[in-house]
């Protein structure tokens, strides 16, 4: 009885979405087209008198490309997409990034610069960025390239730097008589290891010069690192400048006295030059209408289609088994790997 309950759901559904898709410029729901990732939708949360739109690509949380959003999508194939759709549809005049992120993983963090980048150069078409109450380290990085950029005076942003954190756990085996066992086939395979002796005074001269050389090499890999978020910074800002005229604000002459990994407010980022304008969200979609010379247009994001099939099975599914017991604190603890390399403020990682 239940599965066939569950088969005419399907069905209302599936003919549900055939009717409100085939209402072409009745409904709020665009369909995208059976080609792009996932089948994106268009979905548009502000409507005017024009055939204008503006494009709100959202960026919350720990950015990583890691766990998959939907199918095979992560979140930087999702962000990738939403740009490939915004180019592709000549009625989008620009883009709203809309930041509210720690920052995250590097790779992640520089795949969705390089993504912008590429939008603005191919397409001609503006990204605003509105911050919100957090972006900073590798918010901040995917901020960097983007035409103008608005922050409120009291949004938490920079935080320029990369951080890689691991713990040492050897003392905690050494309490509970567990040795670990290590066969490697070079003097640095087991660097970073959190199983190793931390106390100098039990290693061998070679051991501690081993150990010197290793944090050099690691520190020298962090500081390679650090000179191309400052690069990104410099050359964002200084492409942005160049952009708007003298209407947006440049890079203080002493900006890399403040890239030092502290956070600053979005009132002292203005003051230093790492944004343009004080607001809020309607403060850059302000901005990109007058960026496009458009006095009005619709507010559009790219989402994916509800799944109702996968909500229903996992519900049917969920009936066999016991309820989860889960404890709301407020916050997401962010998932950080052991010896990878973070544009993260310290204030996002758990302790």
């Amino acid at each position: 009885m239940l599965s066939f309950i569950l088969l005419g759901l399907i069905a209302v559904w599936f003919v549900g979405r055939v009717v409100i898709h085939g209402m072409a410029g009745m409904a709020s729901h665009a369909f995208i087209g059976a080609d792009t990732l996932q089948n994106l939708e268009e979905v548009v949360i502000e409507q005017t008198n024009t055939d204008n739109k503006i494009a709100v690509v959202e960026v919350n949380g720990i950015i990583s490309s890691g766990e998959a959003l939907r199918g095979d999508t992560d979140f930087v194939g999702y962000i990738k997409e939403q740009f490939k759709l915004a180019q592709s549809d000549p009625a989008v005049k620009a883009v709203i990034l809309k930041v509210d992120s720690p920052g995250g993983e590097v790779l992640a963090s520089d795949d969705i610069n390089r993504i912008i980048r590429l939008f603005e150069d191919k397409s001609g078409k503006p990204v605003v960025v509105s911050m919100g109450s957090l972006a900073a380290s590798g918010g901040y990085y995917i901020s960097a390239p983007c035409r103008w950029i608005v922050a409120n005076e009291l949004t938490i942003t920079g935080s320029i730097g990369v951080i890689m954190h691991n713990y040492n756990y050897r003392l905690l085996f050494d309490k509970i008589g567990v040795r670990p066992q290590v066969i490697k086939s070079g003097r640095f395979k087991d660097m970073l290891s959190g199983e190793r002796e931390p106390d100098n005074d039990k290693l061998t001269a070679q051991e501690i010069k081993d150990r010197n050389e290793e944090e050099t090499m690691v520190q020298g890999l962090i500081d390679e690192t650090f000179d191309k978020f400052k690069e990104v910074v410099k050359t964002g800002r200084e492409w942005a400048a160049k952009q708007n005229a003298g209407e947006g604000r440049t890079l203080a002459a002493d900006w890399t006295k403040y890239a030092d990994g502290r956070i600053l407010s979005g009132k002292s980022a203005l003051e230093y030059g790492f944004v343009d304008e004080l607001g809020n969200f309607d403060t850059a979609f302000k901005r990109a209408r007058t960026l496009t010379g458009i006095p009005s247009a619709n507010l559009v994001e790219y989402r994916f289609p509800p799944d109702l099939i996968g909500t229903l099975l996992s519900h049917v599914a969920g009936q066999t088994q016991a309820p989860a017991l889960k404890l709301d604190l407020g916050i997401d603890a962010p998932k950080l790997q052991a010896g990878v390399m973070y544009f993260i403020t310290p204030i996002a990682i758990p302790h």
